[in-house]
């Protein structure tokens, strides 16, 4: 069976070995022993070569020994090989090098950088293989602190300037990041060639943007001594113009290619053009390329579809994937990551099910990335379960894979969960990045836990995340939710490069907590330091000057939006609606009501509100009738604002009809601030038994709120009786409350029952309470608002 496998000539050395019957008959050169060691492509048949050299006495032979340890390298049959090795070892550095060069050809990278350190000990001799070889094991492995003793004993044997090894050295700065490094290596090299400056250029081109734009001067500056760029080089460049999203650098490259017959069926070119055209954000071009290209190269489709769904079309990029499959070519890791990607932006989850399931009948076995991208479709589509179940099941995971789930609990509104996996994760070992500090705070931030959050903070000092802008505004974001503003303020004053996040956010911190004064004063900082504003920091400003009844300030913000144009951002119009409203100018509200092109839900709930604060019941109701007829449905807020009105105008009937209408008519049921409306609404007409009952049978009979309006409204009818049932059943409810107490209190005032008013603040007493005596504004010489200067 095996002599069907091998070939003739194998077949006729193998006859020969079998008839030798003694070493005085002739035997087969060294040479052609070589000869056939080099070509073997069978093991088992290497096996039969390796013990016939044995019986013919050529064991100790340093020539037939090196091919022999290749072979068994070659084959993966590393214990072999260090067997082979062992019995013919000796200081012959071609011998060495020889195992060297295998084993690196091999994937042995650390077997490599061992012989190269016993070379190095026994003192045998370093060459110029070994140095580059073990230069190159070491950018693989991410040695750094190795490297550089390779790079030392370059200048130990004379080698520094050699150009070969000199590439080995700039590949591996420009790998580790230390490009001005490569750069000294570079220049140390007299007699530079094309793969001395197509390394230098592929270094630059591996770097950011501001290093990449390099790699083109290198390349001019090449050109210029003589050299052709050739292939390489060419890849190169275009990775430097993706980086740099230089499309007139790429298309110059590209062009260049054509003139030179680059480009035609070259399919690493074509990969690397659809690449620069992609991040270059020329999908056309990069369109155009892919279908000129060979359908079966792979690297191409795998481009295109990462292009597709990166740029906001991964519909397209996932049909693509489709159109792969039926073209007969198998996708590997990367287009299956790609399309599940897309699958998750898309959050659509029959195709995600449906790769899934190719991949299974394709009895492929996803890698980490492929799983990742699977995860996170699932948790994006609401299949928690089938996201745990495939993240149980993966043994080596790393942060981008945590990253994930814990995103996808964050946004499935479940915080502990996405708390509990992150502590999992450092548990682990596994150290995270940036977008994990974001993940934790934002699960520390919605559970309102306030102590991890601190101690989270303390983990981010100690690791020197918070030197990042982007962490230190969501710690800011943080603290602001738990209500510690002055933790805050602390963390906004350590940010040195503050940028117009971090303004916002505490800006938005200080309007929330209803320290509007303290916002304002903020924005004045904020404009000294000349940062730009957007529509958060507008609206924000605005939510400020309507707490504080700013008109003029308001107008200033105004004449900022108009001369900006920034009169279609709807949600600042909405936001200078009310403002002017609570300033005052309910006309002013109409105008820019009227100025609106389109109307949303927002605008039309906004100038209801506006009219019902300014007690315009008939403007209000004009303006709800307005919005049916043009179909625009009404949401619960709406309903909210239109029985207001009808509570402080005292239309009980047309009310009742409205609020009777949320359900039958519009499907809406409901909530705790209607009932509290109609409630009112009775209270204020004198229907205090209608209202009791409503109180009775509503399911959020709790209400304080509610209660709390009944109880008024007893004492302005003077139903003392009522009032102290409903105060009594108040008191239950709001023990802590001293405005509770108050209120209840001034039933038993108006009924002349002093003895229970006595009783009642007793109970206050005993409780530790105090009524707040009230303040104004207006009895402060100090103004609340000063000039703004846009």
């Amino acid at each position: 069976m095996l002599l069907s496998k091998i070939s003739t000539s194998y077949q006729k050395l193998l006859c020969h070995f079998e008839g030798a019957t003694s070493v005085a008959e002739e035997l087969p050169s060294v040479h052609k022993l070589a000869s056939f060691l080099e070509t073997c492509t069978d093991i088992e048949f290497l096996r039969r070569i390796h013990a016939r050299i044995f019986t013919f006495g050529l064991g100790s032979s340093i020539f037939l020994g090196s091919k022999l340890v290749n072979c068994y390298t070659r084959f993966d049959e590393l214990s072999k090989s260090k067997w082979v090795f062992n019995n013919i070892i000796n200081r012959n550095i071609s011998l060495w090098t020889s195992i060297i060069v295998g084993y690196f050809r091999a994937g042995h990278f650390t077997e490599v950088l061992h012989l190269y350190l016993i070379i190095k000990r026994r003192g045998i001799g370093i060459g110029s293989s070994s140095l580059n070889f073990s230069l190159k094991c070491c950018t693989e492995l991410g040695f750094e602190e190795l490297g550089r003793q390779i790079h030392a004993d370059t200048f130990k044997v004379n080698l520094n300037d050699d150009g070969f090894v000199g590439s080995s050295l700039i590949g591996f700065y420009s790998k580790s990041r230390h490009i001005e490094d490569a750069k000294r290596v570079f220049e140390e090299i007299p007699k530079k060639d094309i793969v001395v400056y197509t390394t230098f250029i592929t270094g630059y081109a591996q770097m950011p943007y501001c290093h990449a734009c390099e790699a083109f001067r290198i390349a001019s500056y090449m050109q210029k001594e003589g050299f052709i760029p050739n292939r390489v080089t060419l890849v190169s460049l275009l990775q430097a113009a993706g980086q740099m999203k230089g499309l007139v650098q790429g298309r110059s490259i590209h062009a260049y290619a054509i003139r030179r017959g680059m480009g035609h069926l070259d399919e690493v070119l074509e990969t690397s053009l659809i690449g620069m055209y992609i991040k270059s954000e020329d999908l056309i071009s990069a369109e155009l390329i892919f279908g000129q290209s060979k359908t079966e190269n792979l690297a191409s489709w795998n481009s295109m579809i990462c292009g597709l769904v990166q740029y906001g079309r991964a519909f397209e990029g996932v049909k693509l994937f489709a159109l792969l499959t039926r073209e007969g070519i198998k996708p590997d890791s990367i287009s299956i990551a790609n399309a599940l990607i897309g699958c998750a932006y898309l959050k659509c989850l029959h195709w995600g099910t449906s790769i899934h399931s190719y991949v299974i009948r394709q009895e492929n076995l996803l890698d980490v990335i492929a799983t990742t991208a699977l995860i996170d479709v699932y948790m994006r589509c609401d299949r928690r379960k089938m996201a745990e179940y495939l993240f149980d099941r993966i043994t080596r995971r790393d942060v981008i894979l945590y990253n994930v789930i814990v995103a996808g609990f964050l946004s499935s509104g479940l915080p502990d969960k996405a708390f509990e996996m992150s502590c999992v994760m450092l548990e682990e070992g596994i150290k995270p990045n940036t977008a994990t500090i974001l993940n934790i705070l934002g699960a520390c931030g919605d559970l309102g836990d306030s102590r991890n959050g601190r101690t989270v903070h303390a983990y981010i000092i100690r690791c020197g995340f918070d030197l990042d802008v982007e962490v230190s505004n969501q710690i800011l974001h943080m603290y602001t939710k738990f209500g510690r503003l002055d933790l805050a303020r602390q963390v906004f004053n350590r940010i040195n490069w503050k940028d117009l996040v971090s303004w916002t956010s505490m800006i938005m911190g200080y309007v929330n907590h209803g320290h509007a004064d303290e916002a304002i004063t903020l924005f004045f900082l904020m404009q000294e330091a000349r940062v730009g504003l957007d529509s958060v920091t507008i609206l924000g400003l605005l939510q400020a000057f309507s707490h504080l009844g700013c008109l003029k300030q308001t107008k200033e913000v105004h004449g900022y939006v108009q001369r900006n144009h920034l009169e279609g951002e709807t949600s600042i119009i909405n936001s200078m609606m009310i403002t002017y409203s609570k300033c005052g100018r309910l006309d002013v509200s109409k105008l820019l009501f009227d100025s609106l092109g389109s109307k949303c839900l927002t605008s039309w709930n906004t100038i209801i509100a506006a009219y019902g604060m300014h007690g315009e019941c008939i403007g209000a109701l004009q303006h709800f009738r307005e919005m049916q007829l043009q179909n625009i449905k009404p949401d619960e807020q709406t309903f909210s604002s239109v029985l207001s009105v009808c509570s402080h105008t005292g239309l009980v009937e047309l009310g009742l009809l409205i609020f009777q209408s949320m359900k039958a008519e519009h499907q809406i049921t409901p909530r705790e601030e209607h009932y509290s409306c109609i409630i009112d609404l009775f209270g204020r007409a004198g229907r205090l038994e209608e209202a009791h009952d409503l109180v009775k049978c509503s399911p959020f009979g709790q209400s304080i709120s509610a209660l709390s309006a009944l109880v008024a409204a007893c004492r302005v009818h003077r139903n003392t009786e009522l009032g102290e049932v409903i105060g009594r059943k108040l008191l239950q409810l709001e023990p802590l409350n001293s405005g509770a107490y108050a209120l209840v209190a001034s039933i038993y005032v108006d009924a002349g029952k002093w003895s229970e008013v006595e009783n009642i603040w007793k109970m206050a007493k005993e409780r530790g309470l105090r009524k707040i005596p009230g303040c104004s504004m207006l009895q402060s010489n100090k103004p609340v608002c000063g000039m703004l200067f846009f």
